[in-house]
């Protein structure tokens, strides 16, 4: 098995937990949904090494837990890097396409009302 690494807990309290993952790009992203007691939306996941393009509905508020990416906003042409502690914001009907090299990223997805 892997060595125990430490990882910032970000925990989420008293929430709805969503059992069917959601899977995208042949397995490569998976995320969970989580709904949160005032009714707010996130989602916990993992993207393996590779790039995707994913459409957005509400605005959304990426945070990378662990690993690192890089996103280009729809529009966009300069690639913005995140590593492990940041985020990146994405605005609602919109896009954008995130690129892992390496090590799996690992983030939260908030939808923002």
């Amino acid at each position: 098995m892997g060595e125990k690494r430490d990882i910032p807990a970000m925990e989420f309290e008293n929430v709805t937990a969503v059992a069917a993952g959601n899977v995208y790009f042949e397995g490569k992203v998976v995320s969970h949904t989580i709904l949160m007691p005032d009714g707010a939306k996130k989602t916990l996941g993992v993207i393996l090494p590779g790039s995707y393009h994913f459409g957005t509905g509400a605005a959304e508020i990426m945070e990378i837990v662990e690993g690192a990416c890089s996103y280009v906003l729809d529009g966009g042409e300069s690639s913005q890097k995140v590593a492990s502690g940041g985020r990146f914001e994405v605005s609602a009907n919109s896009g954008f396409t995130i690129t892992v090299e390496g090590g799996p990223c690992h983030y939260v997805c908030s939808f923002v009302q």
